[in-house]
């Protein structure tokens, strides 16, 4: 697929994505890497627009460099954000109590600990749904009190087997204490965030390195 037409389709993906305003959005595509630019009107927005074209077919890569320029109304000072954040966390019953946060300019960094990924992911997503947030810095350390399962290795095999978005033939799996390594080849971007997921997902991770290489 050309350049051209894969940017055709991308700017195609996002506009017809309710979720996002395009007309600030612009996209640039080189060799199937897709650089966003522009301005939206909240995290959220940003967010969703990378995760359209994350999938999109041929997209092997994308750098968001949306700038977040929340409503007038929609602005709080720092304190005040702070507050809305730390208060959205702890209703969130995903999000466990060892997450903190601080604010610096809108932009929310997130500290402490966590067991698992997608409690870190968790707090992420709960943050962003904020309308006065421009960014999320995800500081939050792994900590886990299980070690990783001796059969981690064959667990990540056969949940990739079982993920109907993920070719799990092309894909290796390595463990190195509680590193996985992630290798071989996807057919597509959104393959290989599906494969690292699979990975995050198995108990006693800390770390997952993804050197899977997307192939249209």
């Amino acid at each position: 697929m050309s350049d051209d037409q894969l940017q055709r389709d991308v700017n195609d993906a996002i506009f017809y994505d309710p979720k996002v305003d395009s007309v600030a959005i612009v996209s640039a595509v080189e060799g199937g890497v897709v650089t966003l630019r522009g301005t939206v009107g909240s995290l959220r927005e940003k967010l969703e627009a990378e995760n359209d074209v994350q999938h999109v077919a041929g997209v092997t890569a994308v750098h968001n460099d949306l700038v977040v320029s929340p409503l007038e109304a929609a602005g709080r000072d720092d304190a005040d954000l702070r507050g809305a954040v730390l208060q959205a966390l702890v209703l969130n019953t995903g999000v466990p109590s060892t997450i903190d946060a601080k604010v610096t300019d809108s932009w929310v960094t997130l500290t402490g600990t966590a067991s698992w990924q997608h409690q870190r992911d968790e707090a992420v997503s709960v943050v962003s749904k904020l309308e006065a947030v421009k960014g999320v810095t995800n500081d939050v350390q792994l900590v886990t009190t299980e070690p990783i399962a001796p059969d981690v290795k064959q667990s990540i095999v056969d949940a990739l087997q079982r993920n109907a978005q993920v070719d799990a033939k092309g894909i290796t799996v390595e463990i190195d204490d509680t590193t996985v390594v992630l290798g071989g080849t996807a057919t597509s971007l959104a393959e290989r965030l599906e494969a690292a997921s699979a990975a995050w997902a198995s108990p006693g991770v800390t770390e997952v390195v993804n050197n899977i290489e997307v192939v249209n």
